[in-house]
Order: structure tokens, then sequence, then C-alpha cells
């Protein structure tokens, strides 16, 4: 059963898959204890569930670049800040090319994420094969090859994020749809839910297509 919604908060965030809870989870860091999460129906029954999770590095500019090695570093540690297990395994990352264009974007690309303080390296086909032993590299020209580069459990990571907004004093409602979002003159006041109405200085809308 649905909890009673406060009448009343700073943040609302709207979703509770991985976006909105790793949302949730940065305002509490910040120091904003009046956030209130509302998942119309289980937390990660959306978009989250079937993720593949993989965490890759490389980007073609400087900002996602920054953005992809923070989330790196915070699913590694994500574990140890909350107590709740991720499933991240650090297994590095191939990234293979096949064509002659594809191998100098690949190595545009790695002098770019180098600049931006990536650990990537270009190796071989033969060497890609040695790392990835059942890769076929018939066709293989180069490859890209970041060792910090892994995977984790979107689900497990989604969870961990909500133990850890909880434990900066978040609230998180489950089966609490919001119905409708409350604007007048331009300018937001709140949202309707399944429960009451809540008021709300700034929302943040994370719903998936579901």
């Amino acid at each position: 059963m649905a909890s009673k919604v406060p009448s009343h908060v700073k943040y609302v965030v709207i979703g509770g898959g991985i976006i909105g809870l790793s949302i949730a989870y940065h305002l509490t860091r910040l120091g904003h204890r009046d956030v209130l999460l509302l998942e119309r129906d289980q937390l990660t029954c959306g978009t989250t569930w079937h993720a593949a999770g993989l965490v890759t590095q490389l980007r073609a500019n400087e900002t996602m670049a920054k953005l992809a090695q923070y989330s790196a570093d915070l699913f590694r540690d994500l574990e140890n800040l909350t107590g709740q297990a991720t499933g991240f395994r650090q297994t590095g990352s191939i990234t293979v090319a096949a064509t002659q264009d594809r191998l100098e974007e690949l190595k545009r690309g790695s002098s770019m994420g180098r600049s931006f303080g990536l650990d990537v390296e270009m190796i071989s086909a033969a060497e890609a094969q040695r790392r990835v032993p059942l890769l076929d590299v018939s066709d293989v020209l180069g490859a890209a090859w970041i060792a910090s580069d892994g995977m984790t459990n979107a689900i497990d990571t989604a969870r961990a994020f909500a133990v850890g907004a909880r434990q900066g004093g978040a609230t998180i409602l489950e089966r609490t749809p919001v119905t409708r979002i409350l604007v007048e003159k331009g300018r937001f006041l709140g949202v309707e839910t399944s429960q009451g109405t809540v008021r709300a200085e700034r929302a943040v809308i994370c719903t998936g297509l579901w």
C-alpha cells in the first residue's frame, strides 16, 4: 500500500529508475534532505530492470567523458558508501575496428580520451584476441582497450542509490503515481498524486518509456 505523501517538499523526483534514484542520492550528497521521490509502481520496474549495465568511458567530448569517468568511479565505490552490493566488476573493455575508417576513428577517440585523463590504449588484433580468446579477429584491424571500464547490475546499483538517498534523508514512495504537474502562470507549483497533492519548489522528471 502506498504511503501518504508529504504536503510540501523542496525537491520532487518523478520516477524510481536508476536515473531518478541517482538524482535523489546526489541531492542528498549535496546536503539537501527535503527530497521526495515518487514511483508509480516498484523501483526499477521500467527501463532499468533490463539495462545491460555496461560501464564505458570513451566519449566524443570532454564534458561527457568526465561524466562517464565520474560514474565509473562512483559505481566502483558505491557499495562501500551505502553498504548495498551493486555487482560492479571492473572487467575492462575492447572496442574493435574492422575498417580503416573505423580504426582511424578509434585512434582519434583514444587520443582525445587520453587528453581527458582516460587510460586508453590502442592494441593489435592479436592482442585483442589474447585478452578475449573467443573473439574472431579475422577482419579486425585494431582495437581500443580501456582497463577501467566494466559492468554493473543495474537493479542492484539502483537499489544502492535508494539506500544512499534514504540514508541522506530522502523519502522514497512506491506505488504513488503522479497524475498531474501543477503549473500556474508558467510557474511550477507541485504535483498531484494518487495519494494527494505535494507542493514543491523544484521537480526532476525521470520517467522512462513506461
